[in-house]
């Protein structure tokens, strides 16, 4: 799930990106500038940042990744994101997510991503 997120980024499809996502107004991300809540302020939020030119920047990928699960219908995923220029490889930036799944009849959604960037 989560490289078919990461492809869906680097093959520049936002909506495809975002589908991992649950779409509710409960659904929350945490990064440096706060909580957001709800799916249209998560996707305003990428569209305002490495979106803004209408497609990434950057290319995306996923190191260290752990899973665990906290139940029959949650998970908890925590990794090293890492921004990195597709023309050089060289990383452009990184940093740690933890995200919790939950199992939904459209199959497993993040419900609370907490992002952010590494020194």
């Amino acid at each position: 799930m989560l490289q078919a997120h990461a492809d869906s980024w680097n093959a520049g499809d936002l909506d495809g990106f975002l589908e991992l996502y649950m779409d509710s107004s409960e659904t929350a991300f945490v990064g440096g500038s706060g909580v957001i809540r709800g799916l249209d302020a998560i996707r305003a939020r990428y569209l305002q940042g490495n979106w803004r030119t209408g497609t990434p920047v950057y290319g995306l990928r996923f190191e260290d990744l752990e899973i665990s699960s906290l139940g029959a219908d949650h998970a908890l995923a925590i990794a090293r994101w890492v921004l990195f220029d597709r023309t050089t490889d060289g990383t452009a930036s990184s940093g740690y997510f933890s995200v919790i799944f939950r199992r939904t009849p459209d199959g497993w959604r993040i419900i609370h991503d907490h992002t952010s960037a590494a020194p």
